[in-house]
């Protein structure tokens, strides 16, 4: 059986025996017609980050075949902040290989993510999804690479406390039951989110875990396996959605937002990334090293790292959690293992010791296992406030950019640590470094300085990076600046961003 296919949690994929990116319109309907599925959804990402339905009883199979081939309108200036009421019709054409069956409808309904259209016909250029595709694009077209990545999702459950098994205060990382209160509910989340075509890696109860005014809060993370950028947006955006849902149906409260409280861990949404060749990884060189395109694709983020908080980091919680001392970067840099750097190379499967057999006896590794496949570089700023196609389209065009630079290299160099960043001992080092923004603010500033280099070979819109810049200077970083001394009124600000 194709290894694709074998135990995926799809319905579609086990019921048509392929893979999700191999479906057909005549796939979908002949899904819909054998499966008594009666309800079609479209769902599309808008520029608040969340996902908006239209919802579609089916009628008759023409009106199936009309909707999958022409999709359907939408009013964009309800949608987006750059489309004005006099020009504001929008088309939302379904992905095919997105379909999945609604995990939470009572009627049979499949569920598919969509694509903007403008007037006429043209994929919209400052749409996200389609932001993300042509910052792909453009990295292969430079680079002969396919970019992928996948992220790390954090979030904090939130629940009365019922004062029995406290767990330790923030350290929860890896935490059982009953020391662990939603574990159940985290692995219930990602059996959802596989259904809906999901590539998870694991899930783990993480850090951060503390009581407040009887109040438990807990956090857990999902992650995902490496897929193509597209892709693990989609992913990333139907796992939060999924999340909330069950949530919602549980009777439990989530949050993704950066920063809870003071003095407790905050949740970031860590990207990591590898670069793909004939469908081999190229993070490595012949000798198990970070290869020579890899330490170019690193200076690049390292050179464009501040301006990219201005997809990663949107709203003034986020600085709240990007403070010095702390897992969560200010520095940048980047380094193998190392929690405190802005890019963590981190450990990956290189040993030359079979350590499934030392464990395992006369249970060596297959032969034709690459284990190299699995490394990857992991970029820590970002959080859950990010607009996930447009951080993985500017990390896709900060990879593009290190393999143009011309001393890559060098900076590669230049960026790399392997200590203890904030040790006093290496505070010579430290002022070498460039830092990240402290404010939405300072965000804005860094990505005007370069936005020509997001803009080039019209991957970023104008119109989308003025409305990136426009919405970051909308805050007051007096404001923030005040809060992050005032725990109350931390918390005031958190409970407005509460569902980033």
């Amino acid at each position: 059986m194709n290894p694709q296919v074998a135990l995926n949690k799809n319905a579609l994929v086990a019921f048509l025996g392929k893979p999700a990116a191999d479906f057909t319109r005549d796939d979908i309907i002949r899904f819909i017609t054998e499966n008594g599925i009666e309800m079609v959804n479209f769902m599309y990402p808008a520029a608040d980050g969340r996902l908006k339905t239209l919802n579609f009883v089916i009628n008759s199979l023409e009106y199936l075949e009309t909707i999958l081939c022409l999709g359907e309108r939408v009013d964009g200036s309800s949608l987006f902040p750059f489309i004005s009421a006099g020009s504001s019709d929008l088309y939302v054409v379904p992905r095919y290989r997105t379909a999945f069956v609604d995990p939470f409808a009572e009627i049979p309904t499949l569920t598919m993510l969509c694509s903007y259209c403008n007037k006429d016909g043209e994929p919209l250029e400052s749409s996200p999804e389609n932001t993300l595709r042509k910052a792909c694009r453009e990295f292969t077209k430079e680079t002969g690479l396919t970019f992928q990545a996948m992220g790390e999702l954090e979030y904090y459950v939130i629940a009365e406390d019922s004062g029995e098994f406290p767990a330790t205060d923030q350290r929860g990382y890896h935490e059982s039951a009953p020391f662990a209160k939603f574990n159940d509910f985290r692995t219930l989340c990602m059996s959802y989110i596989a259904r809906t075509g999901g590539q998870i890696k694991y899930g783990h109860s993480e850090v951060g875990n503390f009581t407040l005014n009887g109040t438990i809060y807990e956090q857990n993370e999902i992650e995902f396996l490496p897929v193509d950028a597209e892709d693990a947006a989609d992913q990333i955006m139907l796992a939060k959605w999924v999340i909330r849902n069950l949530a919602h149906h549980n009777g439990l409260q989530v949050t993704f937002a950066p920063k809870i409280t003071a003095g407790k861990a905050g949740s970031g949404l860590h990207i990591h990334m590898r670069m793909m060749r004939n469908g081999r990884n190229v993070m490595l060189d012949e000798n198990r090293a970070i290869s020579t395109e890899a330490r170019r694709a690193i200076a690049g983020l390292m050179d464009l790292a501040p301006a990219i908080t201005a997809f990663g980091n949107t709203n003034p919680t986020s600085y709240f959690r990007l403070v010095p001392h702390q897992e969560a970067p200010t520095n940048v840099c980047w380094g193998d293992r190392n929690r405190s750097v802005l890019v963590r190379v981190p450990l990956g499967w290189t040993a030359k010791t079979d350590m499934c057999n030392e464990i395992n006896p006369g249970n060596p590794i297959p032969a034709d296992m690459d284990t190299t496949r699995k490394q990857t570089v992991e970029i820590r700023s970002a959080d859950c406030s990010a607009d996930i196609y447009q951080l993985l389209a500017g990390l896709a065009v900060a990879l593009r950019h290190g393999f143009e630079m011309p001393d890559a290299l060098d900076v590669a160099a230049r960026t790399y640590v392997d200590v203890n960043i904030h040790a006093a001992a290496n505070a010579d080092r430290l002022a070498t470094l460039g830092q990240l923004p402290v404010d939405c603010a300072q965000s804005a500033d860094c990505l005007e300085k370069v936005r020509a280099i997001f803009e080039e070979r019209g991957v970023f819109s104008p119109a989308m990076i003025d409305g990136v810049l426009a919405k970051l200077r909308s805050y007051d970083p007096a404001e923030s600046e005040a809060a992050k001394a005032d725990p109350a009124r931390m918390l005031q600000m958190v409970q407005r961003f509460f569902h980033v």
